[in-house]
């Protein structure tokens, strides 16, 4: 009796498994957290704007400060990044501090109405200079090479998906802003909410088109 063991195989490149537009889905969705994530994510936003147009400013910062807690627990509790759930918690106070400063209930939508100018700038920049930010994304998960800029179809994906990224945050800056200034918190929340989702959906196409970029034999046809 010896004590050889003898050597498992090693485990399954998965990367040149066909991928079809449903997986791609569920995986990015599944990434953001789910449904039950993005219902965590949206709780203290939905909260507070209900809790304003019912009771007022006031009412809404106490439902937001219980909601904002208690939706950081539960990330915790779904083992989700202790920084991620930190970065909603700051997202909030912070939103909640320019409302309270403004003494309007729509100001807690200032911030997320300058966001995507400014990601729509960092997006651009960085098409102009040939490194695509959803390259830098995306392309491990997609299981793309390290030199991925030196591959021509690989950096093609990625300059067209980052222009749609573009384009997305224009719209969602032209949306914000039109019902900022109509004070409508109820709109820019459903716009705040349906975020999520949008992005979601991008970086699955952006897998999804790296991917087939990647291993074009394995890809074969889109399955739905």
């Amino acid at each position: 009796m010896t004590n050889e063991t003898t050597a498992s195989p090693p485990p399954e490149d998965r990367t040149d498994e066909p991928v079809s537009v449903a997986s791609a889905v569920r995986g990015a969705l599944e990434r953001s957290g789910g449904p039950i994530g993005i219902a965590v994510a949206a709780a203290p936003t939905v909260a507070f704007v209900v809790t304003d147009a019912l009771g007022g400013l006031t009412w809404a910062f106490l439902a937001l400060a219980g909601t904002a807690s208690a939706a950081f627990g539960v990330r915790l509790a779904r083992r989700e990044s202790v920084r991620a759930a930190l970065v909603g918690l700051a997202v909030a106070a912070a939103c909640a501090v320019v409302a309270a400063v403004s003494g309007e209930a729509r100001a807690f939508f200032l911030l997320p109405t300058l966001l995507p100018a400014v990601l729509m700038l960092v997006f651009l920049g960085s098409v102009v200079v040939r490194r695509p930010l959803t390259g830098t994304l995306f392309n491990r998960m997609a299981g793309g090479p390290r030199d991925w800029r030196q591959h021509s179809a690989l950096l093609r994906v990625y300059s067209i998906t980052t222009l749609v990224a573009v384009a997305i945050h224009a719209v969602n800056f032209a949306v914000r802003i039109v019902f900022y200034l109509a004070d409508q918190p109820a709109v820019l929340a459903a716009v705040q909410i349906a975020a999520g989702p949008v992005f979601a959906a991008l970086a699955a196409a952006t897998l999804l088109a790296a991917r087939r970029a990647v291993h074009p034999a394995a890809a074969g046809p889109a399955a739905v």
